[in-house]
C-alpha cells in the first residue's frame, strides 16, 4: 500500500545542520557524504525518502565494520529544492571538507553545485534526476545511477505510438528539469516525424496550472505528459478531469509516484507512472527482497518505496565503489574504484560503470496507478 507516513527528521535519524564548522570532515575510519536536498516543502518527502534508503544501506554496512574499516555518514542540508539554497549548501558542505556529494536532489539544484565539486574535485554521486546537462559531456567525477529524463520519455512516446497514440501534449516544470523533459518528447517524436500538439508550463515550487490546462485541453490531445512534481501534476489532472477531460496521462519518475497516487485518490487510476528502479511492491528480485527485509528491520518510520529504493541503490553503488578504492580510500581512488566496477548485477539490477561510461543503469518501465493508493508494474 501507498499510505504516506508522515516523516519527521527524527524519526528518520537525520540531523540538518543549520551551519556547521569550516574543519576538516573526515576522520580516521570515517567517510562523510555531503547531501543537499529538499527535506521541506512540496518535495520535502521524497528527499526524505530518498535519505532514508541510503541511510538503511549505510547503517548496514557500518554495523559490519564499515568498508575497509570505514564507516560512512551523510552530512544533510535542506534546500527546499531552490538552486540559490543548494548553491550556499554545497559551499558549506565543501568549506567542512566532505569526501564526496551524494544524492542532490533535482536538476536546477544539481546544476547549481555540479560546477562547484567539480572545481573542488569532490565527486558527485548518484544526484537524484535523469537530465541530460549533467550527463553530456561526461564527467570524471560524476556518477549517475539512474536512467536519463531522454530514456523515459523515449520508453513513453514508444508506448503511445504503439497504441496508435500520436496526439500529445506536454506540461512541464518551467526550469531545466521540466524542459529536459519537453525535449525528449520532441526528440522522440520527431524520429517519427511528429509533433506535439500543445504545451505549456507552470513554476517550481507552485500549483499554479489553470492557464495551461486551459492551453492544453483546447489542443484536444489524446493523452497529456506531464513532467513535473506530484501536487502541481495532481492539481492539473484534477482540473482537467473537471473540464471533461477523458484523455489519458503520463508522467516521469521524479514526480513522486507515491505522493502522486495519494493526492489523487481514486482519481488517479489509470494515470502511467515511468520508473527506473525495481518496484519495491515486488518481491520477484534478490535486491527488492533484501531492501524489504532491511526496511524492516531498520524499524522507525523507515518506509519502502520508489524514491527509498532509490536511496537505497544509490548507497549500494557507492559503498561498491568504496570498496575497491582500498584502504584509506581517496577520492583519486574511490574514483578509480568506481570505474572499476565494470558489469555487475546488484540483486537482478544490473548495472555498468566503466572508465567512459558514467551511467550506471537504463532501467526504465512504466507503473500505473490503481485508484486505491496501489502502484502496478
Amino acid at each position: 500500500m501507498l499510505s504516506r507516513r508522515h516523516f519527521t527528521l527524527a524519526a528518520t535519524g537525520s540531523a540538518l545542520i543549520a551551519g556547521f564548522s569550516t574543519v576538516q570532515a573526515q576522520s580516521a575510519g570515517k567517510i562523510i557524504l555531503g547531501q543537499s536536498a529538499a527535506y521541506t516543502g512540496p518535495s520535502g518527502a521524497m528527499g526524505i525518502e530518498f535519505y532514508t534508503g541510503a541511510k538503511i544501506a549505510f547503517d548496514q554496512a557500518n554495523a559490519l565494520g564499515g568498508i575497509n574499516r570505514q564507516t560512512v555518514e551523510i552530512r544533510q542540508l535542506d534546500d527546499g529544492y531552490e538552486p540559490v539554497r543548494c548553491a550556499e549548501n554545497t559551499r558549506k558542505l565543501i568549506e567542512s571538507g566532505v569526501f564526496a556529494l551524494f544524492g542532490f536532489f533535482g536538476t536546477a539544484t544539481s546544476l547549481a553545485a555540479l560546477p562547484m565539486a567539480k572545481k573542488e574535485g569532490l565527486p558527485f554521486i548518484a544526484p537524484f534526476t535523469g537530465a541530460v546537462a549533467l550527463r553530456d559531456p561526461a564527467d570524471r567525477l560524476t556518477f549517475h545511477l539512474r536512467a536519463s529524463y531522454h530514456d523515459e520519455t523515449a520508453l513513453i512516446v514508444r508506448t503511445l505510438l504503439n497504441l496508435d497514440i500520436k496526439k500529445i501534449a506536454v506540461f512541464y516544470q518551467n526550469d531545466g528539469y521540466g524542459k529536459t523533459g519537453l525535449n525528449g518528447i520532441k526528440l522522440a517524436l520527431n524520429a517519427q516525424k511528429l509533433n506535439i500538439v500543445a504545451e505549456d508550463t507552470f513554476e517550481r515550487n507552485t500549483v499554479d496550472v489553470t492557464k495551461a490546462v486551459n492551453t492544453l485541453l483546447a489542443a484536444q490531445p489524446q493523452t497529456i505528459v506531464q513532467i513535473g512534481k506530484h501536487k502541481a501534476c495532481a492539481e492539473f489532472i484534477r482540473q482537467a478531469k473537471k473540464n471533461g477531460y477523458r484523455g489519458t496521462f503520463y508522467n516521469v519518475s521524479n514526480v513522486d509516484t507515491r505522493g502522486l497516487a495519494e493526492e489523487l485518490g481514486k482519481q488517479g487510476e489509470g494515470v502511467q507512472v515511468t520508473q527506473v528502479v525495481p518496484s519495491p511492491y515486488n518481491l520477484s528480485q534478490p535486491v527488492t527482497r533484501e531492501f524489504a527485509a532491511a526496511v524492516r528491520a531498520a524499524g522507525g518510520n523507515a518506509n519502502a518505496n520508489f524514491s527509498s529504493m532509490e536511496g537505497y541503490l544509490a548507497a549500494t553503488l557507492f559503498l561498491e565503489g568504496l570498496k575497491r578504492a582500498g584502504p584509506k580510500a581517496t577520492r583519486e581512488s574511490f574514483v578509480s574504484g568506481m570505474e572499476s566496477i565494470g558489469t555487475q548485477s546488484l540483486g537482478g539490477f544490473g548495472v555498468v560503470l566503466t572508465p567512459t561510461s558514467r551511467v550506471a543503469s537504463k532501467f526504465v518501465e512504466l507503473s500505473m496507478l490503481s485508484g486505491d493508493g496501489r502502484v502496478r508494474t
